[in-house]
């Protein structure tokens, strides 16, 4: 297992607060969420906290290392590619699936636009541990994954989420980003005892922690890092602590974004947490083995493939699709979890379309792709969905304003075809129906 160098205390970087991360005293790096970074246009404010010496790692959202198959090559080079353009010496992904469906299936792919966690089962770790060795291969530095937090259970589960991770860290020898705010979620969620987990868990492993914060709703904890971090969340870092001295760790807000000065409060609460956290406890078990990567690279996983991918294939239709619930799991939170999985969709949405909440009204926008969303998968990430749904409601004769329907259908047209918008507005239509006749659809009416 590589040495993770000792990165200190650190923030997520969103480009809503990037000047207010700048201006920041005592940040020692960065975290960007990889998806949003392009290695040729790296944005201005990264490359002056790299020019400050302040590490930046990017952090991938979509890879699925958790699903039933093997990462995709062009998602694994991309990654490649932003660690590279920023100089991290680490990059970290997640242990979740995000889509399902497919060729292994054969049923349509289907996205879930959200991290779900994968069953604690032999056959999910056979396939994660493959994944994650495909990937350790792909990528120029280190791979750090993360435990995720879940709104519900797996039916059947064979190992606690400690045992998991143990385990896959002696058969790949990858290192953990250990996430205490989702720690605090499984407890409130799924009845999970931190302080158990970060027993079992192999410490020596760990890159680096995230902190976070959230909300309760009706019984349910809500991990939606747009909240100030709460008191348990901070027990479970100064528990973790007391076991190790992690490498770094980093404060994560996504949304709902305060004053510098509430961020930084919070970064201060971090380290005075950590300053205070009592290290007599702290033991080292000995290092993971990492010649135990080259004893299961013959393993054959596709039986465990097959069967992983039929369970996340039908999980996920109940949650997206509207079909029923598979057998065993809780419905009551699969419903919540199915509304969640609505409303980012609809968040998202709005941010990669902006023009579509302007267009329809920021009263109408939401109900409406509430509406479109329950029984209409996502097949093609969020800038396909946004045009998905902009077809659907032209096509069921929304919206019933005349000037918003013809808005939205120039909207539709200007980004339906296959290349860029063209200046021309008669070149703009003649692409339009190109692609109108290549999707099986009459064009759109003329503006």
């Amino acid at each position: 297992m590589q040495r993770i160098e000792r990165l200190g205390t650190g923030i997520g970087w969103r480009p809503e607060i990037a000047e207010a991360v700048e201006a920041m005293p005592g940040i020692d790096w960065v975290e960007a969420v990889a998806e949003n970074v392009c290695p040729g246009h790296v944005p201005d404010s990264l490359l002056r906290l790299r020019e400050r010496g302040v590490t930046v790692v990017p952090h991938g959202v979509s890879l699925g290392l958790g699903g039933a198959d093997r990462p995709d090559e062009g998602r694994l080079a991309d990654l490649a590619a932003r660690a590279e353009a920023l100089g991290s010496p680490l990059v970290t992904e997640h242990i979740a699936f995000v889509r399902a469906g497919g060729a292994l299936t054969a049923s349509q792919p289907l996205e879930a636009g959200h991290l779900l966690p994968v069953p604690r089962t032999r056959d999910a770790l056979d396939a994660l541990c493959e994944n994650i060795r495909i990937a350790q291969d792909a990528l120029p530095v280190p791979l750090a994954v993360e435990n995720i937090a879940a709104l519900f259970s797996w039916p059947g589960e064979e190992m606690t989420e400690g045992q998991f991770l143990y385990e896959l860290v002696e058969r790949t020898g990858v290192h953990l980003l250990i996430d205490v705010a989702n720690l605090h979620t499984n407890h409130v969620n799924r009845g999970e005892d931190p302080a158990k987990a970060l027993g079992e868990l192999p410490v020596e492993a760990i890159a680096y922690v995230h902190v976070a914060g959230g909300f309760e709703r009706d019984g349910v904890w809500h991990d939606s890092h747009a909240h100030p971090v709460p008191r348990p969340v901070l027990d479970i870092l100064a528990d973790l602590a007391s076991r190790v001295s992690p490498p770094g760790v980093l404060l994560e807000r996504d949304e709902n974004f305060p004053a510098p000065q509430e961020l930084e409060r919070e970064l201060d609460e971090i380290r005075g947490t950590l300053a205070t956290a009592p290290a007599e406890g702290r033991t080292v078990r000995p290092s993971s083995n990492p010649a135990s990567r080259d004893t299961e690279t013959s393993q054959d996983t596709g039986p465990a493939r097959q069967r992983l991918a039929l369970a996340q294939a039908a999980l996920l239709s109940a949650l997206v699709a509207g079909t029923p619930a598979p057998e065993g799991f809780d419905r009551v939170r699969l419903r919540v979890q199915s509304r969640a999985l609505c409303a980012k969709r609809a968040d998202v949405v709005a941010k990669v379309a902006p023009e579509l909440p302007e267009i329809l009204g920021a009263a109408a926008y939401r109900p409406a792709f509430l509406s479109y969303a329950q029984c209409r998968p996502m097949t093609g990430g969020y800038r396909r969905d946004a045009l998905d749904f902009a077809e659907h409601l032209l096509d069921s004769g929304g919206p019933g304003d005349a000037g918003a329907r013809r808005e939205l259908e120039r909207w539709w047209r200007e980004r339906s075809g296959p290349t860029p918008p063209a200046a021309h507005p008669g070149a703009r239509l003649v692409r339009a129906a190109r692609s109108a006749l290549h999707r099986g659809r009459p064009a759109l009416r003329s503006a």
